[in-house]
């Protein structure tokens, strides 16, 4: 499996799903017990910011 470095996803953008709300990456997260992390992603449309499990990250589709 290719391993993904977790700093190298900020700054870019994605999207939940297939049509669902844009998010960009904007910081790294934390790790957490069961050895998964997250990132901190900030959603376009409401400004919300958040931690998201970096595996949900990487099923997401890119934004351009």
């Amino acid at each position: 499996m290719l391993q993904i470095e977790p700093q190298t996803l900020i700054g870019t953008w994605r999207r939940f799903g297939i049509s669902g709300p844009v998010y960009e990456i904007i910081a790294e997260g934390k790790k957490l017990p069961a050895g998964d992390e997250t990132l901190r992603i900030r959603v376009v449309e409401t400004g919300e910011e958040l931690d998201y499990k970096l595996a949900d990250i990487l099923d997401d589709p890119r934004e351009r």
